[in-house]
C-alpha cells in the first residue's frame, strides 16, 4: 500500500493548463501614481486576483492600459529617480530620469515598474507579455470586451489630485 499524502482531503488542487482560462481588463492611466498602478497590474497578471493561483503557473490576465502618457509620480521623483542600466563593458553604467525616459519610451517607466514585481525568469518574462501599454484613448484590443477597473475606486490614493 503507496500512501500518497497524510490526508488527502487537505491536499491542494491545482489547475491543470487545459482549465486555464484569461480575461481582459482594462485601466485608464490619467493622473495614476506609477508605483500604486503597477502594484495592481502585477497582482493582475500573475494571477494572485484568482481562487486559482498557482505560483509556477501563467494563471494571470490580459491588462491594457490607455493614456500612458498621463502618468504621473509622487514627490519630486519625476525629475529626481534614477533609472541605471549597465551596457557590460567597462565604466557602462547608463543612468536616466523619468523625465527623460517619458520622452523616449512613454510606457517604459510603468513597464520597469511591473517587471520589477514579477518573478524573474521565465514565467516573469512570459507574463510580462499580457501587459499592453497605449498613449492614446484607443487600443486595438476593444473587441477582446474588456473589463474596466477604476484605480480610484480601489482606493483614493492611487490617483493624483493637482
Amino acid at each position: 500500500m503507496v500512501i500518497n499524502s497524510i490526508n488527502p482531503r487537505t491536499m491542494t488542487k491545482f489547475v491543470k493548463k487545459d482549465q486555464l482560462s484569461s480575461s481582459w481588463y482594462e485601466i485608464d492611466a490619467t493622473n495614476a501614481v506609477v508605483g500604486r498602478l503597477a502594484t495592481v497590474i502585477s497582482k493582475i497578471i500573475r494571477g494572485k486576483n484568482k481562487t486559482t493561483f498557482t505560483p509556477h503557473m501563467d494563471d494571470g490576465d490580459f491588462v491594457v492600459v490607455k493614456n500612458i502618457d498621463l502618468i504621473k509620480f509622487t514627490g519630486r521623483k519625476f525629475q529626481n529617480k534614477k533609472y541605471y542600466k549597465h551596457t557590460g563593458h567597462p565604466g557602462g553604467i547608463k543612468e536616466i530620469t523619468p523625465e527623460k525616459l517619458k520622452d523616449k519610451k512613454p510606457g517604459e517607466t510603468l513597464k520597469l515598474a511591473v517587471k520589477r514585481m514579477l518573478p524573474a525568469g521565465v514565467l516573469g518574462r512570459k507574463q510580462l507579455t499580457k501587459l499592453k501599454i497605449y498613449t492614446g484613448n484607443d487600443h486595438p484590443h476593444s473587441s477582446q470586451n474588456p473589463k474596466i477597473i477604476d484605480l480610484n475606486k480601489l482606493n483614493n490614493k492611487n490617483i493624483v489630485r493637482n
